[in-house]
């Protein structure tokens, strides 16, 4: 599956988009949680690579979309092929 990032998703990823692997029955959560196991390496490749502590506090004010439809339940099933698409708040909101 992919996960697009947008706006300070991507920032705090640090990357626009990911392929992640997901075993059969994996959910939303399940695949955010892989999320956050990544491990990023800071910008200009400097410093150390850590995970993701931004991005999870970004993801709890998240919405999704799975194949460009809403997805508000995290218990949601995914399938390979997938995509994910997190979005932020959008003006404050």
């Amino acid at each position: 599956m992919t996960l697009r990032y947008y706006a300070a998703a991507q920032a705090a990823a640090g990357v626009g988009e990911e392929p992640l692997e997901a075993p059969d029955g994996a959910t939303l959560a399940d695949a955010l949680e892989a999320a956050l196991a990544v491990v990023r390496v800071p910008a200009g490749g400097a410093g150390t690579p850590t995970t993701a502590p931004a991005l999870a506090d970004v993801l709890r004010r998240c919405s999704f979309l799975v194949n460009e439809v809403a997805a508000k339940d995290r218990s949601r099933g995914l399938a390979d092929g997938d995509v994910v698409d997190v979005l932020p708040p959008f003006a404050g909101g």
